[in-house]
This record gives structure tokens, sequence and C-alpha cells, in this order.
């Protein structure tokens, strides 16, 4: 799974907007989400995300920033345990990016490796590539 453009679903606070104030053509704007580039942004994700999944994080799921991958031992187990992920985003608001969710897959690669059930390897692609 992956979540729709992780740092823009902070809201940063009303009293630290003007800490991100830009000028263009038209006047001063300001972010009223987390923009890409502050300091202290990707340690507020991964925060929040640690809230979003706290008591689940590591026992029925892995998360990489704003990837996070399920994993079971078993079809009915990986249902159950999605479910459990799912509704712990739901409750915090979060949304994630339909367009890279996938279901079921007994192999994978994610950050330049290959995930299996036997474990994780460099991905041949990239060693091709090389």
């Amino acid at each position: 799974m992956d979540l729709k453009s992780g740092y823009w679903q902070i809201e940063v606070d009303g009293k630290d907007r003007e800490k991100t104030v830009f000028v263009t053509t038209d006047g001063l704007s300001e972010f009223k989400v987390m923009p890409f580039g502050l300091c202290n942004v990707p340690a507020t994700f991964e925060r929040m995300m640690d809230t979003v999944l706290r008591g689940i994080k590591w026992n029925i799921c892995l998360r990489y920033l704003d990837d996070i991958i399920v994993y079971a031992p078993n079809c009915h187990e990986h249902k159950f345990r999605l479910r459990k992920v799912l509704k712990c985003i739901q409750e915090a608001g979060v949304t994630l990016n339909s367009n890279t969710f996938s279901l079921g897959k007994k192999k994978f690669t994610i950050l330049g490796h290959l995930v299996d059930q036997h474990g994780i390897y460099p991905d041949p692609q990239k060693n091709e590539d090389i």
C-alpha cells in the first residue's frame, strides 16, 4: 500500500503556517499542509504514521515512509490483518493511493529489492542495469 501524497496529509498548525511563507508574482502564500523540503517534515510524518499503526507495526505490517506492507502466513490471516491495517488508516483519516494498491502478492519489488516467502534479494532488474 502507498499513501496518497503522504506529507500533504498532515496539516500545518495555524500558528506555524507563517513559517512556510513563500513569494509568488501574486503575493505571499503559505502552506496549509506539510510541504516537501522542510527539515522536520520526515520526522513528523514518521511520528504520525507510528501513531496510526501503533500496536500493529512489526507484528502484522511493515512501513517505510509512506509504503505499508501487510504480511501473513496464509490468505485467511492476510485478510484479517489487512482489515486491521485498513481500519487504523481509516480511523486516522489517512488516504491511500488506489493506483499503487495491490493485494495478495507472494512476490513483489520494493526499494530495489525482491521480496518473497523465502527472503529478500537484490532486484535482478537492478543488477542487470548495472
